[in-house]
């Protein structure tokens, strides 16, 4: 993103700290609707629960209905604290090295020009796919621990050691990550289309209003979750406790997780959860990409202010460092 014009750009790690700002706010004011889109696509259609004490979800209102009345408001929020850190940590990682990646690739052009749909789509994929190898453990665990029964709740900590103590071992903490890279393709769209979109829309402004940030965000999220909702659902399913009907046997790549749900439910379930899926992509994104503008807008201003602290403090010591030079000079003479 380009900073305020006459002030130098955001660092990377400037840019990743704005991010993950906008994305923990974002996420915490929606996450009930995270909670009911994972359990809605996390249960099948038919009657048979996936798990001894689970409960079947007709709907994601049906959902909605029956958590509240089971566990109360609070099982809205089941998981919030593995959800938060993992979408800080998620988004700190993207935006960081999207920054980077996106930064290499401007210098490295002679005539400077911005990058092509295809161009942004590639820096966006490497970015995600760099940041979901540091970050999908966070991810494992919070998804379990959103699909875990009333009667089975656990802390983070207690969940991954459960992760870590299944068949898999170690590398329990890592799974779906295959899935995960083929969907670094959903944040690639999202910020290449939310770029493109930007230089459409509004072309040659550098700050971006708060409703101009929220609709560009909306529009570019809704366009990457309809492409990438059936390995949305994969990854659930690979990432949750086995059904019942494999005998505790856990799906191994997402092409499998995809060919049950197509046998036991049809093919329109790979798009099960895309309601609120959507619903909280629109709101999420939006204010995700309105608050990372009002916080680069921040860290601009402080960083100048640093700067000028910086440089205060530097004159004043040399100015100290010449008067005692003036002083100490004389008295060498004499």
């Amino acid at each position: 993103m380009a900073s305020k014009a006459g002030q130098p750009p955001l660092p990377p790690w400037g840019n990743a700290l704005a991010g993950a700002t906008g994305a923990v706010l974002a996420n915490a004011i929606v996450y009930p609707l995270d909670m009911l889109q994972v359990q809605v696509k996390r249960r099948p259609n038919d009657p048979e629960p996936l798990t001894i004490n689970a409960v079947h979800y007709a709907s994601t209102l049906d959902a909605l209905k029956k958590i509240v009345e089971d566990e109360g408001v609070i099982g809205l929020y089941s998981g919030i604290n593995g959800s938060l850190i993992g979408v800080a940590s998620t988004n700190f990682a993207y935006f960081y090295w999207y920054s980077v990646v996106r930064t290499l690739y401007l210098s490295s052009q002679k005539l400077p020009k911005p990058p092509s749909t295809a161009i942004e789509l590639s820096l966006g994929a490497v970015a995600g796919a760099v940041a979901q190898v540091f970050t999908i453990p966070v991810s494992v665990v919070t998804t379990r621990q959103q699909t875990q029964p009333k009667g089975d709740k656990k802390g983070l900590l207690d969940t991954g050691r459960e992760v870590v103590h299944s068949e898999d071992g170690w590398t329990g903490l890592w799974r779906g990550l295959k899935a995960s890279l083929v969907l670094v393709v959903n944040p690639a769209i999202t910020y290449g289309a939310y770029q493109k979109l930007k230089d459409l829309m509004f072309p040659g402004k550098t700050s971006l209003r708060p409703w101009e940030s929220f609709l560009l965000g909306a529009m570019s999220k809704a366009l990457a979750t309809i492409a990438t909702q059936p390995l949305i659902v994969a990854k659930v399913g690979l990432q949750s406790r086995p059904p019942p009907a494999r005998q505790g046997k856990p799906f191994k790549t997402f092409v499998e997780v995809m060919s049950y749900i197509i046998e036991h439910e049809g093919p329109l379930a790979l798009f099960k959860g895309i309601g609120p899926q959507i619903t909280k992509g629109l709101f999420v994104q939006g204010l995700l990409m309105m608050t990372k503008e009002r916080m680069e807008i921040l860290f601009v201003l402080l960083f100048a202010y640093l700067r000028r602290l910086r440089s205060a403090k530097l004159q004043q010591a040399a100015n100290a460092a010449a008067a005692k030079a003036k002083q100490v000079l004389p008295a060498q003479v004499k």
